[in-house]
């Protein structure tokens, strides 16, 4: 496809300065002024704005150019107000200050501001036309952005750029093409717009030809259009292409660059060729966020989550500071780990660099506690984030959800609701799952029918899913069965699961077999519905329907998965099976849940024996529900955590209702709450009761 080797030979590329160059800055008059340039820049650049603005103040009569300076800084570290007064004290003002102050009303969001100084400019530049461009684009007002456009007196090839760009940035592709092709001059940065436009835009195979067409014109690509086309690789997948990108940032010398280095390593990653993404990092030592964010999520995406928490803290020992995309993706890592411990260290960091109230900070922190079983530490999260979105509400309505907090999940969506923020499928999905969790059989009906009538095309197979949830928890089994017969969607076998879910809670055998059809017509080698029907016969006593399913899985080559217990100690997974004894501490295990048995005996515990699916005697059906993998896991808690601290299981499968009820009383007897999650929800054991109130 390309043949670009010949074409692009030596060029360079100018140093991104700390300030605009269409903005001016030159001509500098006299050495004092130099001087004075130098050191506002420095403090400027340091975060030390009000020691700028003491060396201002001493400067004996300022030129327009230290003004101009001291309106950028000021705008930049979001102090307009102190910018716009000391615009006004200018003795002169020439048309540099003006567009720098413009920008500044922009940068700080202050549109009405921006556009009254613009009315009241005496001389009006192409900068000047175009900063408004951008500026309008910035706040979504397109309409007014193409007004202005094509009322400039003159365009340069920036002010088509702009157009170009800000059409791609709100989907308006054609009319970007159409600019494109209009426009009667054009630079490398109108192709590396069309080709990184495009690229986001689901256009990645046009975005390639356009780079083509742009290399048959001998046109140099930039750095930033190079890495424009191996983002486009990487979300394709185009190996060839983008090895052969590579091989020309080798041979132009761009290896070097961040932003190049960067791409090479995202686009390995999503190639999963982790190994070569290291092979680029390692070509030299890098002090740029970005290199190392690549990297970090390079990893996270390739289910590397250990070798992405040990990149993160390499960045942290070499002094590379992370930003907001850094902890996104370290925090994801943490949560696929259930590494709660971590996490809280992260979490520290993102204190000490003053990020722990941006919005996608703080967001990646409430999944995290949430996820990790933490709900309490992901509200005080939630209640700090400066400016919550969308992801914010849905996250903390989730977690509640998940939390079996359903009151909470509806207060929030309330609380949503005032704050004007218009609810999406993800918000009704937690909220009708909070319903299901919390017995509120009428609150999810009210919330069914609302999207069904109100938002009929964000009504999803989840939300079908989660109110048959609902109705079957609520014992109204045949009303479930009748929602899933006249859906406008046809079932999946997400939907069936959930009917014969409680069907087996309330075995209700009649109807969980029509269920159990339907889902093995639809994927016949689906464990989770032999599984569950088995259990239902099995709870029941028909044992000849548990053999006749048994053997027909075997038959079928149908595995059940095995319930699985697990604890996160000081970094390290400690997993649990039923009646497990490898683990190098079983024995003093076993001592501790037989010291349980007898305590739980004095609470008045009885087995519950319809929970043991085996057909054995009783004596052996106690002795393997004492001895299921979320005990097991418990009784090591209990030997190696600190006495009174919160005990955290995991548990692959739902908790059966005799661990239900022993861990409720085991939470009373050691006076500690502990936390299980199943595959379900959360449950918190805390004095001999639990969150879910035994509706789970």
């Amino acid at each position: 496809m390309l043949t670009i080797r010949a074409k692009i030979q030596t060029f360079t590329f100018a140093p991104r300065s700390f300030y605009q160059p269409s903005m001016g800055f030159m001509n500098y008059p006299n050495q004092s002024t130099l001087t004075y340039k130098h050191g506002l820049y420095n403090h400027i650049k340091n975060q030390r704005i009000d020691l700028a603005r003491k060396l201002f103040d001493e400067i004996p009569s300022p030129n327009s150019l230290l003004y101009t300076i001291m309106i950028t800084g000021y705008a930049q570290k979001g102090r307009i107000n102190d910018a716009l007064n000391l615009f006004e004290q200018m003795p002169v003002r020439d048309t540099i200050s003006w567009n720098s102050m413009l920008k500044g009303c922009f940068d700080c969001g202050k549109l009405c501001m921006a556009e009254t100084l613009f009315d009241k400019m005496p001389e009006r530049n192409v900068v000047s036309w175009t900063t408004m461009v951008n500026g309008y684009f910035q706040f979504g007002r397109i309409d007014k952005a193409e007004s202005l456009f094509y009322q400039m007196p003159v365009r340069d090839v920036a002010a088509w750029n702009a157009m170009i760009h800000g059409y791609f940035c709100y989907g308006r592709v054609e009319d970007a093409i159409r600019l494109f092709d209009e426009m009667p001059c054009r630079n490398v940065i109108s192709w590396t717009s069309m080709i990184g436009g495009l690229d986001c835009n689901g256009k990645t195979d046009e975005s390639f030809l356009v780079f083509k067409k742009m290399v048959g014109y001998g046109i140099l690509p930039t750095a930033t259009t190079l890495a424009c086309v191996l983002a486009g690789c990487a979300h394709v997948l185009d190996l060839y292409l983008g090895l052969q990108i590579h091989g020309c940032v080798i041979k132009i010398g761009l290896s070097s660059d961040e932003f190049i280095c960067a791409s090479l390593i995202t686009f390995y990653a999503n190639c999963k060729l982790i190994e070569d993404t290291s092979k680029v990092f390692n070509e030299k030592l890098h002090k740029n966020v970005v290199v190392w964010t690549a990297l970090l999520t390079g990893n996270g995406l390739n289910g590397k989550h250990e070798t992405a928490l040990k990149v993160f803290s390499d960045m942290i020992n070499l002094g590379v500071l992370p930003n907001q995309s850094t902890f996104v993706s370290v925090l994801n890592s943490c949560i696929k780990l259930e590494a709660i411990d971590h996490g809280k260290e992260i979490h520290t960091v993102a204190i000490k660099l003053g990020l722990v109230n941006d919005v996608f900070v703080g967001n990646s922190l409430v999944v995290m506690y949430s996820e990790c079983g933490n709900v309490i530490d992901a509200v005080a999260i939630f209640r700090k984030i400066d400016e919550k979105n969308i992801v914010s509400w849905n996250s903390m309505i989730v977690g509640s959800a998940q939390h079996g907090f359903g009151r909470l999940a509806l207060t929030l969506y309330s609380q949503m609701i005032r704050e004007g923020v218009d609810p999406d499928e993800i918000t009704f999905t937690g909220l009708l799952s909070a319903c299901s969790h919390s017995g509120m059989l009428q609150k999810g009906r009210y919330f069914f029918e609302y999207i069904s009538r109100y938002k009929p095309n964000e009504v999803k197979l989840q939300h079908f899913a989660c109110m048959v949830d609902i109705l079957g928890r609520g014992r109204k089994l045949e009303e479930a069965e009748e929602l899933i017969k006249n859906m406008p969607l046809k079932a999946n076998s997400m939907v069936w699961l959930a009917l014969l879910s409680s069907c087996r809670m309330h075995s209700n055998a009649e109807v969980a077999e029509r269920a159990a059809k339907e889902i093995l017509d639809l994927e016949p080698h689906c464990s989770a519905a032999y599984v569950l029907l088995s259990n239902l016969y099995a709870s029941a006593g028909r044992w000849s329907d548990v053999s006749r399913l048994r053997v027909k899985m075997k038959q079928g080559g149908i595995v059940k998965q095995p319930g699985c217990s697990w604890v996160y100690l000081k970094g390290t997974r400690h997993e649990f099976l039923s009646g497990d004894r490898s683990h190098p501490l079983s024995e003093k295990i076993y001592e501790k849940l037989d010291w349980l048995g007898g305590k739980l005996k004095e609470f008045g515990y009885c087995p519950e024996r319809s929970y043991s699916l085996h057909d054995v005697e009783d004596e052996q059906k106690e002795e393997m529900l004492s001895f299921h993998s979320e005990r097991l896991a418990i009784g090591f808690a209990l030997i190696t955590t600190v006495e009174g601290s919160t005990i955290t299981v995991m548990k692959n499968l739902r908790v059966c209702g005799d661990c239900h009820h022993a861990i409720k009383l085991i939470s009373k007897i050691v006076r500690r709450e502990i936390v299980v999650r199943d595959s379900s929800r959360f449950h918190h054991f805390r004095s001999g009761s639990c969150s879910c109130r035994d509706y789970w």
